[in-house]
């Protein structure tokens, strides 16, 4: 992609929007829905000139009493655990698209498991916490806790039943047909099987351990999401059946290749049919492979906790010992073993998904991971950044970032001759004076961590806000936040009461001309590993008003007072919201005026009632909105006369779309801004977030240029229906096919050649 002054287009020189051809598809939503409307016509509203904000607001009221709206009304909101189901269904069928290679389809296979791992420990465990709290309050679409818990758990099983079947059905018998065959012990031959049993014998059964349960023994603990066999056991004919706990390692290869074959044995299916050297001497009644998932909701008062570091940890040990909300377990188990566990565990019938094998779909990465370029894509290697790449060995990264801003796009462009490089060269350049830097994520083998470790061993102040409560990744950040404060770096333990999400480092450096300010604002994580997944933007500039900016949030991060102002910056919960909200008032009255006004806006989530207010009155005043959400949406588009003029689209291909990117245009002022923050309540309220202005025509060209890419894609891109439900849309006969994610590719290598 090339950094230049020029205008990039899609490919085929489209700019289209709509959705020429469609596709249906069953996702989640409510029922259809139906709308009082007046009989009187709120028409010459829509020509009406306003002087004011408050003459503004007062004729949009006018629109709404006239067609009889309420726009907090339930029936304006979807609900946010279906919306980011509806989004799970939609990774579900990269895996069902036959035209996707092989094992891409194999890899959503294990996507969807992770994904949905997640939603049951972050979302359906915190319901499970408000029930079990009493808790009724209604969320904007007018459901309760217990009616969010059993739509999403049938929602769920839904989508688990159709994995099951896609694998099943499609997948497996492909893999066979492509020579990768997944087989059971049952159909090998007699020598094979005395194979695995001595393979067995040698490797896999010293790492298990038995748990029985009966009069001496308690109910085994079931670790999180471990795969186990529960195995009945007797030792007369006559005898009650005794209950045991086999867990199937992970530390072991799941799939387990036959010797000189291009055949594989899940390893759950060597363990059930060696069972007998696990339990020698007694019958070997039945078994089921379960597997169970727990809360990660483990709350804390972090207010009163002596030792931020301390509590962590705690909550950590805590999470291991959660309560259990869902049950995965072979159909057709034994009622004993049912009985059992979901007694044991305390879990009600509808937390019971009995689906048919294998349970656990993460480990199929290791067929993924074959040498089979035949039934991949191509690979691709993010490219060097021509800005970057094209520096003399004089011309130091600094000098390039002071002479223009640099927009970068991963993983189009490579993190680590970018971003990563940015702050290499600040460790080891002598007129650098400090480093600092948000870390929210960041990979087990961070070479950023590194380079600010080497930074303080070569005498500069660096200063680090690691942020502990970063869901699943408080164990890694809490060892790096150890091991920065061993070298003596100033580290902050994130602040009470906000989770700091922001994606920003500062540097500051001496030069000629006095200390100059060098800032990375970033959509994506510090993390070089998703990075080369995750599309992300982020921006390198010397901009002495974003510089200040960041000085004062850092101050904060060491520091206790927050600023509400700021120069140029959008800040949560200092001035964004407030920001956000007036620019979308502003286009609002503008559109009451006349004007040409236009509103994209790309993030991951859409969720806050208020802003989704907001976007309903500027819709009703006719401003032309395009959302890309990549999935939980709040907002329903194309209803009459409250958002006929919003279209809602979602990109789910290759990379997982992850950028926060903002578009306002109004007559001939064009706005652009990137950033951490999705336009959630959490977002904007509960967390520390920063958003950049993009000023330079250039780097908004090229920000252009990538909504209007992702706006006609025609291989990656949902339409949201009224309802909730999605279509994926299709190119008509006459139009060129636009992928993104192949165009954004082809960009990059185009600009390094």
């Amino acid at each position: 992609m090339s950094d230049n002054e020029s205008d990039e287009r899609s490919e085929d020189g489209s700019e289209g929007e709509s959705c020429p051809q469609t596709e249906d598809y069953d996702g989640s939503g409510d029922d259809e829905l139906t709308f009082r409307h007046s009989e009187e016509s709120a028409e010459t509203v829509l020509g009406a000139r306003t002087e004011t904000d408050e003459q503004a607001e007062l004729l949009i009221g006018v629109r709404e009493e006239a067609a009889d709206i309420d726009l907090a009304a339930s029936e304006y909101y979807l609900n946010r655990e279906l919306s980011e189901l509806a989004f799970q269904r939609r990774v579900l069928h990269e895996a069902l698209d036959p035209e996707r290679p092989l094992l891409e389809r194999v890899k959503f296979l294990a996507i969807v498991t992770t994904n949905l791992d997640e939603f049951f420990r972050k979302r359906i465990g915190g319901l499970k916490q408000q029930i079990a709290a009493g808790v009724s309050e209604k969320t904007p679409d007018g459901r309760t806790p217990i009616d969010q818990w059993t739509a999403a758990l049938e929602e769920s099983r839904r989508i688990l039943e159709r994995q099951s079947r896609c694998y099943r059905e499609e997948i497996r018998p492909a893999l066979n047909d492509a020579g990768i065959e997944i087989v059971e012990t049952t159909s090998l031959t007699a020598s094979e099987r005395i194979e695995l049993r001595a393979y067995f014998e040698r490797s896999i059964l010293p790492t298990l351990t038995p748990l029985t349960f009966d009069p001496a023994h308690s109910f085994p603990f079931i670790s999180n999401q471990s795969l186990s066999l529960a195995v009945l056991t007797r030792e007369q004919p006559d005898a009650d059946c005794t209950f045991s706990r086999v867990k199937i390692p992970r530390n072991q290869v799941r799939f387990v290749r036959l010797e000189g074959e291009s055949r594989y044995v899940p390893l759950e299916e060597i363990v059930r049919s060696n069972l007998d050297l696990l339990f020698p001497d007694v019958e070997i009644v039945d078994s089921a492979l379960f597997r169970v998932t727990r809360n990660a909701e483990v709350r804390r008062n972090e207010e009163v906790a002596e030792d931020l570091i301390e509590m962590v940890e705690e909550v950590l040990e805590e999470r291991r010992f959660a309560t259990a909300v869902r049950l995965e377990i072979e159909r057709d188990a034994p009622e004993q073993i049912l009985d059992i566990v979901t007694r044991e565990l305390d879990l009600d019938d509808r937390e019971l998904l009995e689906l048919d094998g294998p349970l656990d779909y993460r480990d199929v990465t290791e067929l993924v991971d074959l040498d089979r370029s035949d039934l991949k894509l191509p690979d691709w290697t993010p490219q060097a950044h021509p800005r970057f790449d094209n520096c003399s060995d004089e011309t130091s990264v600094f000098d390039v970032i002071r002479d223009r801003d640099v927009l970068v796009h991963h993983p189009y462009h490579a993190f680590e001759g970018t971003v990563q490089r940015f702050l290499e060269a600040a460790a080891d350049d002598p007129d650098v004076l400090a480093i600092k830097a948000v870390i929210y994520r960041t990979a087990s083998d961070s070479q950023i961590i590194e380079s600010l470790l080497e930074a303080a061993r070569n005498g500069k102040q660096v200063a680090v806000m690691v942020e502990l409560k970063a869901r699943f990744d408080e164990k890694n950040n809490l060892e790096w936040a150890k091991k920065l404060e061993e070298e003596g770096i100033h580290v902050a333990y994130g602040t009470i009461g906000y989770k700091t999400h922001a994606k920003t480092s500062l540097v500051v450096r001496r030069e000629d001309d006095g200390v100059r300010l060098y800032s990375h604002i970033g959509t994506g994580n510090y993390h070089s590993e998703t990075a080369k997944r995750y599309e992300d933007l982020g921006l390198l500039t010397a901009d002495r008003d974003i510089g200040q900016d960041l000085v004062k949030l850092f101050n904060y991060f060491t520091g206790h007072s927050m600023h509400s102002e700021y120069r140029t910056l959008l800040i949560a919960p200092g001035n964004m919201r407030d920001r956000f909200t007036g620019l979308l008032r502003d286009a609002t009255q503008h559109a009451f005026e006349g004007a040409d006004v236009r509103l994209v806006a790309k993030m991951n989530r859409l969720e806050d009632p208020a802003l989704v207010r907001a976007l309903y009155r500027a819709s009703i005043a006719g401003v032309d909105i395009d959302l890309i959400v990549r999935d939980v949406c709040r907002l329903r588009p194309g209803l009459e006369d409250v958002s006929e003029t919003i279209d809602v689209y979602s990109i789910v291909g290759r990379f997982l779309e992850h950028s926060r990117l903002f578009y306002f245009q109004v007559g001939d002022d064009e706005r652009y801004y990137i950033g951490s923050a999705d336009w959630m309540t959490r977002n904007l309220d509960s967390r520390v977030e920063t958003v950049a202005p993009i000023e330079e025509p250039r780097l908004q060209n090229r920000l252009q240029s990538i909504l209007e890419t992702l706006l006609s894609d025609t291989q990656n891109r949902w339409e949201m229906q009224s309802d909730g439900t999605y279509e994926r849309c299709r190119p008509s006969d006459s139009e060129n096919i636009t992928d993104a994610h192949e165009t954004f590719m082809r960009r990059a290598r185009d600009a390094v050649r």
